[in-house]
């Protein structure tokens, strides 16, 4: 358990050292096929070594000092059982983008591992409420990434330093959308081919664990 804590708050300032969340977000890993453990609930990027997180049963009410929209954790792993990470994210392109209810296409290499796009949650409104959390998750699917209108995005990873690096993509993603949309001609004609999306939707060469720990270098842990 204790390698568990040092991962989340790892997890967690690196999230907040990226740019991905400042005073609002939050982090979780499974623990069991019943609970995970989501960190402190502070700006993620202030956590210090050894503040400990909050186990968290997947079903039920949330533990006194829980965040509200750590249900959207509990909503997502009670539906996926091959997830083992969440990040609750705040990056801010891709809130931008979402403003105006859009979402980053495949147009590079980090946006093909979301294609054809991420689902918008299309309501700006906090998620605190169970109705609302399952109506998250079940929009979200089998999807790495969820965005949510003017409020931020969700990821999901097999582990929590997968879904932290899904959030580092997600804003890259957001940015070359961005970008791309200011240059002149028709941005569709800008996007991957589904041979291209398949071809660079890979995890192979660490690609993974180098984004992880690039996020991660010079933490305390």
């Amino acid at each position: 358990m204790e390698h568990l804590e040092k991962l989340v708050r790892r997890a967690a300032r690196a999230l907040g050292r990226a740019g991905l969340a400042h005073a609002y977000g939050h982090c979780s890993a499974r623990v069991d096929d019943k609970h995970f453990l989501v960190c402190a609930a502070k700006a993620m990027g202030t956590i210090r070594p050894g503040e400990r997180g909050t186990v968290v049963a997947i079903e039920g009410a949330l533990p006194e000092g829980v965040l509200g929209e750590v249900r959207l954790h509990q909503q997502i792993y009670k539906r996926r059982p091959e997830i083992g990470g969440v990040c609750r994210i705040m990056p801010p392109v891709l809130m931008g983008l979402s403003v105006l209810r859009i979402t980053p296409q495949p147009r590079h290499g980090f946006g093909a591992f979301f294609a054809p796009a991420p689902p918008l949650w299309d309501d700006v409104r906090l998620v605190r409420d169970d109705e609302r959390a399952r109506a998250v998750a079940e929009l979200m699917g089998a999807a790495k990434a969820i965005v949510m209108r003017a409020n931020g995005a969700v990821t999901a990873g097999r582990t929590l330093e997968e879904a932290v690096v899904f959030a580092w993509y997600l804003e890259e993603a957001a940015r070359i959308e961005h970008f791309v949309r200011q240059l002149p001609g028709n941005p569709d004609h800008a996007l991957l081919t589904a041979e291209e999306i398949i071809a660079r939707d890979v995890s192979s060469g660490r690609v993974y664990e180098r984004m992880w720990d690039y996020l991660c270098d010079g933490d305390p842990e």
